[in-house]
């Protein structure tokens, strides 16, 4: 798995697990996918990514060269 990968999956991870807290808890849990999709947003165009880091100094292969 590349880092690009690792954070997609992260990503649908998070705003997966938000709806269903958002269901189960609390409507306070949509602050979380709006965070993600917010921090998808930036990385977007600024091409930082905290997890990206997290992902490359845990030794995943990144696809770009």
């Amino acid at each position: 798995m590349t880092v690009e990968d690792a954070i997609r999956a992260m990503a649908g991870l998070m705003v997966l697990l938000s709806v269903a807290l958002t269901l189960l808890v609390s409507h306070w849990w949509l602050l979380l996918t709006g965070f993600v999709g917010l921090n998808l947003l930036q990385s977007a165009f600024t091409h930082f990514c905290p997890a990206e880091m997290v992902f490359k100094k845990m030794g995943m292969r990144c696809s770009r060269t």
